[in-house]
């Protein structure tokens, strides 16, 4: 009760009367019942204080309000009065509040009963602030309060009663006052209880309160009101047990003895009135039973003169009776009643039948396991017994009964450990009871020990006994047990012996059978104490058990872990509390007389018996047992020396390891060192008598190994534990062991083994050796010896020259062993060595030269597994079979030298750690110039791993890493190559450098390594911090200590010399690290690197060979040969182009090589020819802010030096001679090269947007055009072929056009583009001759496809780049021209006006026609080879990176070209004759297997442009082109068919790429094929054939499994976790990317700007033109794309697609369908539409003559994946059945139409016009027009006339696989 609906079920139970009464009991009171209440206090009655009651005030209204809404029945309403009241309460005055407490009582007495536990909490919490603030003027009110008051203490809910007892202990702070209120009103109070007790549930409230909250109230008010009745008793009748005894006398006096007859008349007449509380007991509440139970306790306690003995007789029935009940909440009042009422009324057990009434139902209650209430019941049984009267029972059986009944009911115990150990507990004190008292149940003394004996026997034994064996041996085998005493029952334990295994081991836990056995050894003790004979019963049964199991024939090991867990239970019981039975009595005669049986049967596990008994009892005590001798030392050595010794070392068996356990167990600290020599001399001593002195026996090595081992886990354990020095192990017979053993061969299995035992060291702590040391030496020195045998036999030359540089003058260098047949025998044997004693290495640390040789060795052998890895593809097949043979030894080392880890390396002094790392470091240095079979990156890498390893292993701080850096950069004869430091600094080489150095090479790699590694700053800045920065952030802000001591400039200048090394680069690797490192601090570092490599450039003074127009790009810095040179450009590059350096650098070098450019009057030649490279980089930086002036004399940098250098090379260069005239040998070259290089062009990746890349000045521009003029007036006569002029002349032409042009005249343009056509065709003839010769060797040469291939390579090498580089200067200079002609400045239109238009039409046509020539040769080549295989279209594309500025500038040229410099050199390709023709080649191109984005992107342009694009896709059946024109005759699929190269790939692959890499090739070329396909269809006009055509192949011929390729790349798994309606939520890149993608698509209807960007490919480019395609198709195939939506299974995929296109495709494809649909012409007089954007819907009404109709097609939100919704609004003069007709006919060419909903309309309005003009209807699909072609019913039957639709009557033959007309089924 007191819960509303839904309300979660109580969690606290409500205390009970007797708990009530104790918790308010005064300090020292007897903790009984309810008493101990004092008070002295008057009270007075409120009828005598007030006699005359004063009248009525008038209450508070706002008090009234809510005192009256207490009587409202909803609780929520109560709670909100109450808390009002309450707060009212709070800021009223005594005097206003007091005159409410009338009501208030009336509906207090009502809200203590209310259903709902928060309203009865309200109500007490508002009694609380009621009797705060009213006061001493409560006591009028009292008699109406008190009896509520009281009862409400016991609320079912226990916070409820909680805050009831608080406002009365508000109300009565102390406790004397409380009971004194009590007593006062006792009367008020009974009576309360007893109006209570008479109510019904009817009675307690209205009749629409549901039953079973009536239910619940009324059992929530009889149980409470019991409790308070039991509590009221107890207080009254023990107030005075904690009272002084004047305070008794007083208090006595006043209100004790009246509350005491009132409480002794009110207890008979409950009884009288309520049946003596027996209706209460039968009740179905377990809570009314159990206040009940509390009641009659109380009264039996405190009033029992109240009972009558009638009243005693009907009572016992029912209490003695009680153990039926059931419910474990009413079992602890229950067993006080029970006990109380015995030990009250003994008699009454004789008035009732015992046997049927209490024994039955007992063993009933006891079976079930008291029914729940363990914890309760099992401690309460002992009491039971001792208050069971021994007249009534029969003893014997009624004990027995009890111990099987108690027994049956353990397996109900358990749920908690608690419970088991109640169990147990109460078994225990039942059972010594039991003994104790069998005197009780006996005639005379000689029945007393047969009724004990019987009780051991079938209850000890036949239960409890044999329960643990069962229990012990649970994990073993099904056991059953012959062995029990012949008078226990067999029925009581039958059922235990049958269970199977598994529900055994189920059944008991470890922690049972630890209980279990508690208990038995807490029997045992008692029994002790009771009955000694009794113990020995059971001391013969445990030794039967155990010999019995001994002699077992299928004797298991695991059967005595049940005499080892009991004898340890002995110990924790019983020794420990110092009794001695169990050594005397059980132990001790059981092991003297197993022990023989022990040794016979030869197993570890019985040994642990004794083990178990020696760790309790001690070595003397157990020796005294199994030997039968005295405790003195001298007999305990002699019989330790003449039986323990022999019986333990007899002889190597299985259980060798529990008897040397058993032989360390039982040495005695006082006569400890005699033992370990006995021990020590019997193993070692048994055989010397025949054999040498240095030899033992192997097993005997064996068992010393295993002993040796058991002897370091002992002395490994504290000294206090054993009591022994660890020192006194040592024995001199161990050191002659050892060096026998390590010297001996073949070694013995247990050699290694106990080697380490001896010598220690397995771990860091354990460092304790048994030897001495000069032995310990020894051993290592052997195993040393080993380890260079092993490494001399290497098959790699480095390991076997390192060991000879290792090694050398070592004093044992010399001894290898004899042979090397075992060699892999003995690593092993000294690998086992090193592992099990590594540590010991430690001890013999002073062994310098030792301890240091043992170490390289072992590093090495480490690097040459290492090695093995990477070596298998660069030894012969020798070689690889000896490693194989080394591999498994290799792998040891490698995973102990893992294993062995930092710490211990550490360990070692630090001049042994210095000279082990430099010795090893050096060998890393070493490798690299040794064995040249190494060249791959897995090794270098491994090199670099080892020497990082040294680094953290053998470095304590940076100063020590540099050291030994160093030592590894010290140089040698090989390296460095280019610069070599010094003490003064560096020295430049300048003698002759081989250009292939592979050690330097594969050195420098090693050096990028450590770089990647440990950081730049370290390797080559050699900085040394104070401390290690604790964030990247604050890292620079640490200073540097020695860092101009340990800085490397030589060594960056070395690595940028070597450019490029095994798995890197300078761009790659090296540039960023030295970047980074500048940007942090620089330190004048780059500065000191940048002098070096000038220096080396001016030393050298070779040319770079760089094209100077522009600035070089990484792999035209490449192609320069001067290593100085090439890394100077490139350092000069990167750190400009990355803002590293800025003008202030770039001005201060030009100033530098501006001094050293001039040695006085006379230029430095050197210098000179640098100086171009150099400047092609200084250029832009120099020139920042020129452009901000227009003149020379405005500009604040018009006398600057880079400007009056210019101006004085340009004067230079105009006194030369023209280049026509210009012999080899003079300098005008470089200083032409230099000019040139102060004029660079700038240029972008695809070539667009060429223009000059900085501000020239007027007089830079007027001394340029007046060279160029000189140069075209010189070139009018003879041209000078050199080379070199050429390339000049081309140079000079494209700077002047660049910064000249506004300077031209008619014939200086002439003069320009007769030059750069002459160039172009050049190389125009050069790449045809080139292609002839390819097609020929493909086609036409031999078979053998190799040779062919191997020709190719050497046919499409261009020996001669002159042409090219001619040619790429051209290309320059005419996309300057053409950006000229094509700009829309008026001012550069007027300025070109000297050449006429069509003149310089013609001029470029023929220019493009060049280009589009060379363009088609690099296409046609690789479409020659790619019908050849996938190897020579490979050499093909990879021969144009040679020259990719020049196919790169040819490619830009191509997207600008007219269309008829396209068409003409279309046909040059065909008239040609090549094996392949143009169209072939694009594609080949297109879809070349080495991307070459500029090429590819022009190929993309030409064959979706005019006019290619009408050859570039389709064949007519009869293999001409398709034109715009035609009909379908039969199926469309069969009147069109693209070209192979692209059908191919839209018809056949898509399923094939589903499961491919997302970024495959071949899946690429898929989406760009479809690219093409859709930029096609997209530019046929809307309504031609031809699209209708395109369309219905694509419906027909492709498949739509590339739909779900598009969205492999769209991961909208992603993009279904955000918000779709959100545009600007943060997406996945690739979603974003697509959506972006497909949006623009369909707004431009092109994919070229994805096309442009798509290389190289990358998962995001990817997926912008999976986007890109995905939207065309949504705009051009929309029922293509709905088709395949549809047939998607995934739900959670096709919900993401439909978000995906709803948000980011469907918008703009609605706009623009309603759009066109609002543009378009089809309305006329008959036909109408309206359009509404807003609502997404279009209205077509169609009249005729008196007919019409209204549709409404409307556009779901993700058009067009949903179909398009048509209703009809309106029909006039239509039948229903035309109606419905038209209808679906309307929605026929809605949902099939693959284009625009206004054409759809436009067809279905031109199929309503036929219907209209009497044209006959396809009886197939019902409509004049056909809804996918468009086309009229044309093929008539000839018997019934009708006329089909070609393509309904094809389908309709090939689905019914006959010819027959679908009407009359006549042959058609």
């Amino acid at each position: 009760m007191g819960r509303a609906k839904g309300e979660a079920s109580r969690t606290k139970s409500r205390s009970s009367s007797s708990s009530m009464a104790a918790s308010l009991l005064p300090a020292g009171a007897a903790a009984v019942g309810f008493g101990g209440y004092v008070g002295s206090s008057r009270v007075t009655s409120p009828l005598a204080s007030t006699p005359d009651a004063a009248p009525v005030l008038d209450i508070d209204s706002e008090l009234a309000v809510h005192l009256k809404r207490l009587s409202r029945k909803d609780p929520t309403t109560k709670l909100k009065a109450l808390a009002s009241l309450s707060q009212l309460i709070k800021e009223k005055t005594a005097k206003e509040v007091v005159i409410i407490i009338p009501q208030w009582a009336f509906e207090y007495k009502k809200l203590l009963i209310d259903y709902n536990r928060e309203v009865r909490r309200a109500t007490y919490e508002t009694m609380t602030t009621l009797v705060t603030t009213v006061g001493r003027d409560l006591a009028p009110h009292l008699k109406l309060l008190i009896g509520p008051w009281w009862f409400s203490q016991f609320d079912s809910v226990y916070e409820i009663s909680q805050a009831a007892k608080r406002s009365f202990q508000t109300a009565f702070p102390s406790q004397e006052k409380r009971v004194d209120a009590l007593m006062v009103y006792a009367t008020d109070i009974f009576t309360h209880i007893e109006e209570n007790l008479k109510l019904t549930p009817q009675s307690l409230s209205d009749k629409e309160t549901a039953a079973d909250e009536l239910e619940e109230m009324y059992q929530q008010v009889v149980s409470s009101s019991l409790l308070a009745l039991a509590a009221l008793f107890d207080v009254f009748f023990s107030w005075h047990f904690g009272r002084s005894d004047s305070e008794n006398i007083t208090g006595e006096s006043k209100y004790a003895e009246k509350a005491r007859t009132i409480a002794t008349s009110t207890a008979k007449k409950f009884f009288s009135t309520h049946n003596l509380f027996l209706d209460f007991l039968k009740s179905q509440s377990p809570a009314i039973r159990s206040a009940a139970y509390s009641v009659l306790r109380s009264c039996v306690k405190n009033v029992p003169h109240a009972l009558s003995e009638a009243d005693v007789k009907v009572l016992a029935g029912t209490i003695l009776g009680s153990f039926q009940e059931k419910n474990p909440a009413c079992h602890s009042p229950m067993w006080d009643i029970l006990l109380l009422f015995t030990k009250t009324f003994p008699d009454s057990w004789t008035t009732l039948n015992v046997q049927k009434i209490v024994v039955t139902r007992l063993w009933n209650f006891l079976r079930n396991g008291c029914f729940g209430s363990q914890q309760v019941s099992y401690p309460a049984l002992v009491l039971f017994l001792e208050t069971v009267p021994a007249n009534v029972i029969r003893g014997e059986k009624f004990l027995l009964e009890f111990f099987k009944s108690l027994w049956e009911g353990r397996n109900q115990s358990y749920s908690s450990q608690a419970d088991r150990l109640a169990f147990f507990l109460a078994v225990e004190e039942c059972f010594i009871w039991s003994l104790k008292n069998a005197s009780r149940y006996c005639d005379g003394e000689n029945a007393i020990s047969p009724l004990q004996r019987k009780l051991v026997d079938e209850i000890f034994f036949g239960l409890l006994w044999h329960e643990y064996l069962l229990a012990a041996r649970s994990k073993d085998k099904d056991v059953s047990f012959s062995s029990c005493t012949p008078g226990q029952s067999d029925n009581s334990i039958q059922h235990i012996q049958k269970e199977p295994k598994e529900a055994v081991n189920n059944k008991y836990s470890t922690d049972y059978e630890e209980s279990l056995g508690k208990c038995i050894i807490k029997i045992l003790s008692g029994i002790h104490t009771l009955e000694h004979e009794l113990l020995l019963v059971f001391s013969s049964k445990f030794q039967v058990d155990c010999l019995d199991m001994f002699q077992q024939p299928e004797y298991s090991p695991q059967n005595v872990q049940w005499v080892v867990k009991f004898i340890l239970l002995l110990d924790k019981h019983a020794v420990q509390k110092g009794e001695t039975w169990p050594l005397l009595d059980l132990v001790g005669p059981t092991l003297k007389k197993s022990f023989p049986l022990i040794g016979a049967i030869d197993s570890p596990d019985a040994i642990r018996i004794i083990l178990a008994a020696l760790s309790i009892f001690g070595p003397r005590k157990i020796t005294q047992e199994l030997t039968s001798s005295d405790l003195g030392a001298e007999q305990f050595l002699k019989s330790f020396n003449e039986i323990i010794v022999p019986w333990c070392l007899k002889k190597f068996s299985p259980s060798i390891a529990a008897r040397l356990d058993l032989l360390l167990a039982l040495l005695d600290d006082e006569c400890f060192s005699e033992q370990w020599d006995s021990i020590v001399k019997y193993l070692v001593n048994q055989e010397k008598n025949s054999h040498d002195p240095g030899t033992v026996d192997k097993n005997h090595i064996s068992v010393l190994a295993i002993l040796m081992e058991k002897v370091r886990e002992r002395s490994g354990m504290t000294v206090q534990l054993f009591g022994l020095c660890r020192n006194n192990w040592h024995h001199e017979l161990l050191d002659l062991v050892a060096i026998d053993v390590v010297q001996a061969f073949p070694h013995g299995n247990s050699d290694a083994q106990f080697l380490c035992a001896v010598l220690g060291g397995g771990s860091k702590d354990e460092c304790i050796s048994f030897i001495s040391r000069n032995t310990s030496i020894l051993i290592f020195k052997e195993v040393l010896r080993r380890l260079m045998t092993f490494v001399m036999d290497s098959s790699f030359a480095w390991v076997q020259d390192l060991c000879s540089f290792l090694f050398s003058g070592r004093s044992d260098s010399h001894r290898r062993l004899a042979s090397s047949d075992n060699v892999l025998e003995m690593v092993h044997f000294a690998l086992d060595i090193l592992s099990g004693s590594f540590f010991c290495l430690n001890t013999i640390d002073a062994e310098n030269e030792l301890v240091q040789d043992i170490l390289a060795a072992i590093f090495i052998i480490d690097w040459e597994f290492s090695c093995i890895d990477v070596s298998d593809d660069k030894l012969d097949k020798e070689h690889i079979g000896k490693i194989e043979a080394r591999l498994s030894s290799c792998e040891a080392f490698h995973a102990f030298r893992c294993k062995m880890g930092d710490q211990l390396l550490k360990g070692f002094s630090v001049d042994n750690q210095k000279s082990l790392g430099a010795t090893l470091i050096q060998s890393i240095k070493c490798i690299t110039f040794i064995d040249n079979r190494f060249d791959s990156d897995n090794f270098i890498s491994s090199c670099c791993q080892w020497a990082v390893d040294i680094f953290e292993v053998l470095c304590h701080d940076q100063v020590e890493q540099q050291q030994l850096l160093e030592q590894f950069l010290s140089k040698n004869d090989s390296w460095p190559l280019w610069i070599v430091p010094d003490s003064a600094g560096v020295k430049l080489r300048a003698d002759n450098i081989p250009l292939h150095a592979p050690g330097n090479t594969k050195f420098v790699a090693l050096v990028d390594k450590l770089i990647s590694n440990i950081g730049f700053d370290q390797v080559v800045g050699g900085i040394i911090f104070e401390a290690s920065p604790s964030s990247t952030k604050d890292a620079v802000k640490y200073v540097a200590v020695n860092q101009s001591h340990c800085s490397r400039p030589w060594l960056a200048a070395e690595i940028l010399c070597t450019w490029r090394w095994i798995g890197g680069d300078i761009f790659n690797s090296f540039l960023p690290s030295f970047l980074s490192y500048v940007k942090k601090g620089d330190y004048g570092f780059s500065d000191s690197i940048l002098t070096i490599l000038i220096d080396g450039a001016l030393i050298h003074g070779a040319k770079s060979g760089l094209n100077l127009l522009w600035r070089a790009t990484v792999d035209e810095l490449e192609a320069v040969e001067e290593p100085f040179l090439r890394a100077l450009s490139s350092i000069l590059s990167t750190f400009f182009q990355d803002n590293v350096w800025g003008k202030e650098k770039a001005v201060s070098l030009f100033k530098l090589f501006l001094e050293k450019l001039y040695i006085g009057d006379i230029a430095n030649s050197n210098c000179l020819r640098i100086i171009p490279s150099v400047m092609n980089i200084l250029v832009a930086p120099l020139c920042i802010g020129f452009g901000d002036c227009l003149n020379d004399q405005c500009d604040p940098h018009g006398q600057s030096e880079f400007h009056n250098a210019t101006v004085d090379w340009l004067k230079r260069t105009v006194t030369f001679p023209p280049l026509n005239a210009w012999k080899t040998g003079e300098d005008m070259e470089d200083w032409i090269q230099l000019v040139i290089s102060c004029f660079p062009i700038k240029v972008t990746e695809l070539m667009d947007g060429i223009k000059p890349d900085r501000y020239a000045f007027p007089m830079e521009r007027a001394i340029l055009y007046e060279l160029f003029q000189k140069q075209r007036q010189g070139a009018s006569g003879i041209i000078n072929k050199l080379p070199s002029a050429q390339k000049l002349l081309s140079e000079l032409v494209v700077i002047s056009v660049a910064y000249c042009w506004e300077d031209f005249d008619e014939d200086d343009w002439k003069f320009v583009l007769h030059q750069l056509r002459f160039w172009i065709e050049a190389a125009v003839v050069m790449m045809e001759e080139m292609v002839e010769n390819v097609n020929c060797t493909l086609v036409d040469g031999p078979n053998d496809v190799n040779a062919s291939l191997n020709k190719l390579e050497n046919t499409v090498v261009i020996s001669d780049s002159f042409p090219i580089e001619l040619a790429r200067n051209s290309l320059v200079g005419f996309s300057l021209f053409c950006s000229l002609i094509g700009s829309e400045d008026k001012a550069h239109t007027e300025k070109l006006n000297l050449v006429g238009t069509d003149q310089w039409e013609v001029i470029t046509d023929r220019i493009f026609e060049g280009i589009l020539r060379l363009f088609f040769c690099t296409a046609g080549a690789e479409a020659i080879a790619n019908s050849c295989c996938h190897e020579a279209s490979s050499i093909i594309a990879l021969s144009r990176l040679d020259h990719r500025r020049f196919w790169e500038l040819v490619s830009s040229c191509v997207v600008q070209s007219s269309s008829h410099a396209r068409e003409k050199a279309m046909k040059s390709i065909e008239i040609w004759g090549l094996s392949k023709g143009a169209i072939s080649s694009l594609y080949a191109l297109v879809f070349s297997c080495e991307p070459f984005p500029a090429l590819q992107y022009a190929a993309f342009i030409l064959l979706s442009t005019e006019p290619v694009v009408q050859l570039a896709f389709t064949y007519n059946a009869d293999g001409g082109t398709s034109s715009n024109e035609g009909s379908l005759d039969m199926s469309s699929a069969e009147n069109i068919r693209l070209r192979e190269e692209i059908s191919c790939k839209l018809e056949k692959l898509p399923l094939d790429v589903l499961e491919m890499d997302l970024l495959e090739h071949e899946r690429v070329n898929v989406l760009v094929a479809w690219c093409l396909l859709l930029t096609h269809i997209v530019s046929l006009p809307s309504s031609s054939p031809a699209k209708e055509k395109m369309i219905q192949y694509v419906q027909d011929s492709t498949n739509s499994a590339i739909l779900d390729c598009l969205f492999q790349h769209i991961p909208l798994e992603l993009y279904m976790g955000t918000s779709a309606k959100k545009k600007d939520t943060e997406f996945p890149a690739e979603v974003s990317k697509a959506a972006n993608a497909a949006t623009h698509a369909i707004t431009t209807s092109s994919v070229l700007f994805s096309i442009k960007a798509l290389w190289p490919i990358g998962p995001e480019k990817m997926a912008s033109l999976a986007g890109v395609i995905y939207g065309l198709m949504l705009h051009n195939f929309p029922a293509y794309v709905r088709g395949w939506f549809n047939d998607i299974r995934d739900r959670s995929a096709s919900s993401a697609i439909e978000s995906f296109t709803k948000a980011w495709c469907s918008p703009t494809l609605i706009s623009n369908e309603l759009s066109q649909i609002k543009k378009a012409s089809f309305a006329d007089d008959n036909f109408s539409i309206s359009v509404s954007k807003s609502a997404n819907e279009v209205v077509a009404t169609y009249t005729k003559d008196e007919t019409g109709m209204d549709l409404v097609i409307r556009l779901p939100p993700s058009y067009p994946l949903r179909p398009v919704d048509i209703d009809c609004t309106r029909s006039l003069g239509i039948s229903e059945v035309k109606r419905r007709k038209w209808l679906m006919s309307l929605m026929s060419f809605v949902r099939n139409q693959n284009g625009a909903l206004a054409e759809a309309i436009r067809i279905w309005k031109s199929n309503f016009d036929k219907e209209f003009e009497g044209v006959e209807e396809c009886p197939i699909c019902y409509s004049v027009i056909h809804t996918v072609n468009h086309s009229l019913p044309r093929l008539a039957c000839r018997t019934c006339k009708h006329k089909f639709h070609s393509a309904c009557l094809y389908k309709w033959f090939s689905t019914s696989h006959k010819s027959t007309c679908p009407l009359c089924q006549s042959p058609f």
